[in-house]
């Protein structure tokens, strides 16, 4: 990988402000995947949108359990959407002919 699509953990953490505990916290529970070189801790940069999203969630504090349950039904709320429109589009087909 690239360095460029890579963020160090602690660069996260102080420009956060979060305890990199709950970073650990978030890798355990499988909310943020962390890439290890060299013994530095790197999370993609590809991830940073949905991790702002967890630390903003714990901001309000709201534990590692319900954040995992509050991504899981976004996650099955975005996946409904999408066949949602998908079946919109199929009906829209149907409606043409």
């Amino acid at each position: 990988m690239k360095a460029a699509t890579l963020i160090t953990v602690s660069e996260l953490c102080v420009y956060h402000n979060v305890d990199p505990n709950f970073m650990n916290s978030l890798r355990k529970a499988g909310l943020v995947e962390v890439t290890v070189k060299d013994d530095i801790q790197f999370v993609r940069v590809a991830e940073l949108k949905k991790l702002e999203k967890v630390i903003s969630l714990h901001r309000l504090d709201i534990n590692i359990a319900g954040i995992e349950a509050i991504i899981h039904l976004l996650n099955r709320f975005e996946q409904m959407q999408e066949n949602i429109r998908g079946l919109h589009n199929k009906l829209k087909m149907y409606e043409e002919e």
